[in-house]
């Protein structure tokens, strides 16, 4: 019996069987030409920008499927109206745009909302954002991005879950429920898509684009996983890659298209290109020119082709020729046709323009993004318990290039047309402290060394740059401004266009005079709170030293300056954990936890660091954060202390909050298999729970350790095994844990 979900307009329909959809289907391409059902393999850009035939013309010819780069709830009406009325076939269109982390209401980055080691927060984010999305006419998001990514240079580190894949396959099927809900056509939702599939966030040098090799056992180990959890969790899409991968671009790559993702997962969805990246294969030396990048890219598995325009011009032709079968063409086409009916787009493919000003109005959606910044953030350090601040302070200074910035605090990766409308870090602090003098105070701006086209949508670049001199009165104004206060909170890091695509860095100190600032701001004696916003690692070696109190708050998004202020004064206490280690220098990327060992490890008699200039040791590591109270993990226990191979162990630890006020701790199962078929990762994450404590209570901690967890796939047997060995098992705070137990696998 099918169950009954709810239209966009509300009223009941029935949620089709796999055998109703696809009899629709089958109808629906019985009466389409060849040229139309490559239309539905087309993806157009709307926005004026994009050269090439006017959307309408295209859409009523039949010629596309899909539209991105519009941002128009009114135009989607005019072009679904011309699709499902005057196209020939009048098959609706799916309207897509990259809903990253909100589409009216932001939310903290992919990168922050991982730090708060609870895929609640993410898939609550993401079902508001799909809410405002669906509402304002859109059906299709271009998220979660899932590449694991170890190297801090990467822009795009900022929307994903950092480097660890225990925790980005908890977070990447978070998102996927967030955004459709319990199934496609879900109400109020969109449909998700899995990308960039796959190994895009080990570009050489941390350079976006840049080829990327992998041996099999890192993709299926590392990389893969946070995908198949996105497929387990019903991802309605998946996006080929731009980049090379082991020298065969991931847009026409048969490996990972068919044969793991359909072959071995059993995908029945579809895969689109990321933008333009067909008929980049030619650019990429992999194909001769457009047809043959056409051919490639769909004998390799992308069904869709992202705003190239190499399927539409080529396609036809090859049928013809005989080159590809009207079959491989039929194939691409259904599981597009079978997302459509499961949305219910046949049903209701218009959008009511008077719904989204309702739906963005609610309280509710800016209440959950304060609550997910709150849990976003990550205390680094506190001496002296510095923090909380006292709401009895009369006198604050708030210093930093990005402390009125809501570019910077919203972050990377708006929807295409958003219009910053954050609460900034100085308007949280004003509104926490109503009585007080708040005095604000820029200092020199930052800029990147070389702007990215993406620069041209963002007003900050818009302004005309400061001289040195301008930056020089700026400096001195905001040191003066820091002397007359009691308490300075600096606000530091990077503009929001120095994370993201195309923003990959090859340093990672705080870009342009800010260290210069904030140095001359310390010496002045005064209590001093650093805020950093920013959407990656930043190496903050002198701050760590230095400052006595230092925040990392990401970027924090529509709510971030009064999520700032909450933890600032004491209202909210900080539990948010790093998920990506943070180096002491950009040149130590990529640098990870999950590290094997070599011949001379840490610690060893033997150990020589690796650089001669400084430690390579992580300035905070994975799983790192602090509390304005104290915890303690004890009692470790594993249940057995040998398991065979295929059973399973449970772990269990005491937490208990040693402290005076109620905080979250992050409990963290950390392994290492000792000896095996394979070497293996010093330490590997293999579970964990975010607890509420209020101050001496205790509670208990359960993990499971089974094949799931304790297998790995092999290079040497070319496939997934269990070993029976030794095992390390630790729970702790953070990926340093020390509290340790044994566990012997056994045959």
């Amino acid at each position: 019996m099918s169950k009954v979900v709810r239209t966009n307009t509300g009223a009941a329909a029935p949620d089709p069987s796999e055998a109703e959809v696809a009899a629709r289907v089958e109808a629906l391409m019985g009466r389409m030409s060849l040229e139309e059902k490559i239309g539905q393999l087309t993806q157009i850009g709307g926005a004026a920008f994009v050269p090439g035939p006017k959307p309408e013309d295209v859409i009523r010819k039949g010629g596309a499927g899909s539209v991105l780069w519009l941002n128009n709830t009114k135009q989607f009406n005019v072009l679904q109206k011309i699709a499902v009325e005057e196209s020939p076939a009048k098959i609706p269109l799916l309207f897509a745009l990259d809903v990253i982390h909100g589409y009216r209401t932001i939310f903290p980055v992919p990168l922050a909302m991982a730090s708060s080691w609870d895929p609640s927060v993410a898939e609550r984010a993401q079902a508001v954002a799909a809410k405002e999305a669906r509402a304002a006419g859109l059906h299709w998001t271009f998220g979660p991005m899932l590449d694991i990514a170890r190297d801090a240079r990467w822009g795009r580190i900022v929307e994903g879950a950092g480097e660890d894949p225990f925790l980005g396959v908890a977070m990447a099927a978070a998102q996927v429920r967030g955004f459709q809900g319990p199934s496609l056509g879900a109400p109020d939702r969109i449909v998700a898509c899995a990308k960039h599939f796959a190994g895009y966030g080990v570009a050489d040098g941390g350079r976006d684009y840049d080829p990327v090799y992998l041996p099999e056992g890192q993709l299926r180990n590392v990389y893969f996983p946070p995908f198949e959890a996105a497929l387990k969790a019903g991802v309605g899409t998946f996006m080929s890659a731009y980049m090379d991968l082991n020298d065969v671009p991931a847009s026409g790559n048969r490996f990972l298209l068919r044969d793991v993702l359909r072959g071995e997962w059993g995908f029945k969805g579809f895969v689109i290109s990321d933008a333009f990246a067909v008929g980049s294969l030619v650019t990429q030396g992999f194909a001769r020119d457009g047809r043959d990048a056409a051919f490639r890219a769909l004998s390799a598995g992308v069904n869709m082709d992202m705003a190239s325009n190499t399927y539409p011009q080529h396609l036809a032709g090859l049928v013809e020729d005989g080159t590809l079968k009207l079959d491989d063409i039929d194939a691409a086409v259904r599981p597009i046709l079978a997302v459509k009916v499961r949305m219910g787009l046949f049903e209701q493919p218009y959008t009511d323009e008077s719904k989204l000003a309702q739906v963005v109005a609610l309280p509710e959606h800016r209440k959950e993004a304060r609550l997910a910044a709150q849990r976003s953030m990550v205390l680094l350090r506190n001496e002296g318990r510095l923090l909380p601040l006292a709401k009895s302070l009369k006198n604050v200074a708030v210093i930093g290039p990005l402390a009125d910035s809501m570019e910077a605090t919203e972050g990377s990766w708006m929807v295409f047309g958003h219009t910053p409308a954050a609460v900034t870090v100085v308007e949280g602090i004003r509104a926490k402290l109503p009585g007080a003098k708040v005095e604000y105070a820029p200092g020199p701006e930052i800029r990147r060394d070389i702007a990215s086209w993406f620069d041209t949508m963002m007003p900050e670049a818009k302004k005309v740059p400061q001289t040195p001199e301008q930056a020089e009165a700026a400096c001195q104004t905001a040191v003066a401004t820091a002397r007359s206060a009691d308490v300075v909170v600096m606000v530091l890091g990077e503009n929001a266009d120095m994370a993201g695509e195309a923003a990959s860095r090859a340093s990672l100190d705080l870009p342009g005079r800010q260290e210069e600032l904030l140095k001359a701001v310390v010496t002045l004696g005064k209590p001093v709170v650093l805020v950093l916003l920013n959407g990656r690692p930043l190496s903050i070696g002198w701050a760590a030293e230095n400052v006595p109190a230092i925040l990392e708050a990401w970027e924090p998004g529509s709510e971030g300056g009064h999520a700032i202020a909450d933890i600032l004064f004491g209202d909210v206490n900080p539990g948010g954990k790093l998920p990506v280690t943070f180096p002491r220098k950009g040149s130590h990327a990529p640098l990870y936890y999950a590290r094997n060992l070599t011949h001379s490890p840490e610690g060893s008699p033997m150990y020589n660091p690796r650089y001669w200039d400084g430690l390579p040791t992580p300035l905070y590591p994975f799983g790192f954060g602090l509390s304005y109270t104290t915890f303690s993990i004890t009692s470790l226990k594993v249940s057995a202390p040998q398991v065979k191979v295929g059973r399973s162990v449970t772990v269990t630890a005491d937490v208990t909050n040693t402290g005076s006020v109620v905080g979250d701790e992050v409990a963290q199962l950390y392994i290492h298999q000792r000896a095996g078929s394979d070497s293996r990762p010093m330490r590997e994450l293999k579970g964990f729970e975010r607890l509420t404590l209020k101050p001496g209570e205790t509670k208990t901690v359960t993990f499971t350790l089974g094949p799931a967890e304790l297998s790995h796939w092999s290079t040497n047997a070319g496939k997934w095994i269990q070993d029976a060995e030794a095992f390390d098992v630790w729970v702790g705070a953070n990926s340093l844990a020390t509290l340790h137990a044994d566990l012997v696998v056994v045959c």
